[in-house]
């Protein structure tokens, strides 16, 4: 299921949008779901807690306070992996969504073939970037977390949280299997714990220290985590 986001001051236009969106995944046999904001300031203020849960985000440009290109800066700085496109009734300015790798410009209304290439075009970035992230839903959210953004993991009987530098995830599952998908780059140090290689600043006393937070290395892991460490500082 595709998270789509509509950011628009315009109800109607809203409205609009979504429903020509919904059609555009009719025709693929594709399923969608929407969240609509009618500011800039609402959507970055709802992106706080909600960091990973879209895929995809049109922006009108032409909004109030914060415009659509503000807006798409800050989205850009807070998840880079959310893919953008813009809608307007304009054609100045098009070209400034290079800067923020925009998807592509619909001029409204939109019309199905631009909806079409946009959608392939997100589809396609979130393929390839799929190495690039760890997925995980809890109930009926699925969070698209960047690996380098993850700090560790904790686990608590079959409940996982993942601790990134923005916020805590939490869902249901294995410690084990969440090692198996994120592959490379990270390592068990406890029972409980799974730590990104990168984010570790030292070892010291039977711990790991990231930033503040310190881990503590049980006996059976200590070698594989010195040798991880070790090999994380001569490819460095």
């Amino acid at each position: 299921m595709l998270r789509i986001g509509i950011c628009d001051d315009s109800g109607e236009a809203r409205i609009a949008l979504r429903a020509a969106l919904e059609r555009a995944l009719e025709r693929r046999r594709a399923a969608g779901s929407f969240f609509e904001f009618s500011s800039g300031e609402g959507l970055l203020r709802w992106m706080e807690s909600h960091i990973g849960e879209l895929d995809l985000v049109f922006l009108d440009l032409e909004m109030g306070a914060l415009s659509g290109m503000e807006t798409a800066r800050r989205l850009r700085a807070a998840d880079e992996g959310l893919q953008l496109a813009f809608v307007t009734g304009y054609t100045d300015g098009v070209f400034d969504g290079y800067a923020v790798g925009a998807l592509g410009y619909l001029m409204k209304p939109p019309q199905a073939e631009q909806l079409d290439g946009v959608l392939d075009r997100t589809m396609e970035a979130l393929l390839r970037d799929s190495g690039a992230v760890f997925i995980c839903r809890s109930g009926d959210t699925r969070y698209r977390i960047p690996k380098k953004s993850i700090l560790y993991f904790a686990s608590d009987r079959r409940r996982v949280t993942c601790v990134s530098a923005a916020r805590k995830y939490m869902f249901y599952g294995k410690l084990d299997d969440v090692a198996k998908d994120v592959g490379t780059g990270f390592v068990r140090i406890h029972q409980r714990y799974l730590v990104r290689v990168a984010a570790v600043d030292r070892v010291e006393s039977g711990q790991v220290f990231l930033g503040e937070t310190a881990l503590s290395i049980s006996r059976a892991y200590r070698p594989a985590v010195l040798a991880a460490l070790t090999r994380a500082a001569l490819e460095e």
